[in-house]
């Protein structure tokens, strides 16, 4: 029996601003994907992700290696652009109020050490049962080991668990782990998955 429907964060429930790079990068003159090609560039990124690198001191390395590289004058682009939390899918939130009648509503995402301040400044922390970020486990999606952790730190069984993601080597790998899961596209979608695991439930 489903008990927990475990949740991505980003690109499910938060959406971000498609245009915030490069709004930010066109402000202090950057050419378009230095801030994100600096972020995926940095050795420290993987550091941060699993919590090994506080958020904070993530960002200001970012910021030191766009100083170096393109001038003081961009000191203040790193914080201009990772500050907002991103936004809320309200069709989304929906669902999972809904789905918060039959079973418990978690996360699960890859995120560094930042992850609760988002969800407070986001107003999700009451929406959801609780949040596990790769950061808090010392690993990070895909590796099949997060949903182990995960697991035996809230006492599920696979079985009790199904699982939503928008990436399909994440969605992949639960499944190979046995874990009831659905390939996120959009709310409508994630409403019949949903109404799939508590419809048996309510037919008892």
């Amino acid at each position: 029996m489903i008990t927990v429907l475990l949740l991505d964060l980003d690109g499910v429930l938060r959406l971000w601003d498609p245009a915030l790079n490069s709004s930010v990068e066109k402000a202090y003159g950057l050419p378009e994907g230095a801030l994100a090609a600096a972020a995926a560039a940095s050795e420290r990124f993987e550091l941060a992700l699993t919590g090994a690198l506080d958020d904070r001191a993530w960002r200001d390395s970012l910021t030191e290696d766009i100083v170096r590289a393109h001038g003081e004058g961009c000191r203040n682009a790193v914080e201009e652009w990772m500050t907002p939390p991103g936004s809320v899918d309200t069709d989304v939130l929906e669902v999972v109020r809904r789905a918060r009648s039959s079973m418990r509503v978690m996360l699960l995402t890859n995120a560094t050490t930042r992850l609760v301040d988002d969800l407070d400044a986001l107003g999700l922390t009451d929406e959801v049962d609780g949040a596990v970020s790769s950061a808090d486990l010392g690993l990070a999606k895909p590796d099949p080991d997060v949903f182990s952790l995960m697991a035996l730190r809230h006492q599920l069984m696979f079985s009790e668990i199904a699982y939503v993601d928008p990436s399909a080597t994440n969605i992949a790998v639960a499944e190979i782990l046995g874990i009831r899961s659905h390939h996120y596209a959009d709310a409508e979608g994630l409403g019949e998955f949903v109404d799939g695991l508590v419809e048996p439930a309510v037919r008892i």
